[in-house]
């Protein structure tokens, strides 16, 4: 499937995970940069190195994942190009899901 300009697929999931599994999502690139998508970017790379073939794959559970994305949508002004005041919080909470 074609993703559109500024937009990424992305893998995320365990395999020993039964509920769920792997799943696809699209997410804009944008999310990248996000203090909590690095966290899992650093992860991915711990886990599967910088060499991986096919998409990018997060290690996480798809529920963790939805919560992360759910906090980046929902974060004021996030487009907005003053918005890196917002993100030391986040960098200063840590993750607590379990998965990631």
């Amino acid at each position: 499937m074609k993703v559109k300009k500024g937009w990424l697929a992305i893998q995320v999931g365990l395999e020993e995970e039964d509920a769920g599994g792997i799943q696809r999502f699209v997410i804009p690139i944008s999310y990248l940069y996000h203090p909590l998508l690095q966290k899992l970017l650093d992860r991915a790379h711990d886990v599967y190195g910088y060499h991986v073939d096919g998409p990018l794959k997060l290690p996480c559970s798809v529920d963790d994942f939805l919560h992360i994305r759910w906090r980046i949508e929902k974060e004021p002004n996030r487009s907005h190009h003053h918005h890196h005041h917002n993100h030391h919080q986040y960098l200063s909470s840590s993750l607590s899901f379990k998965s990631c």
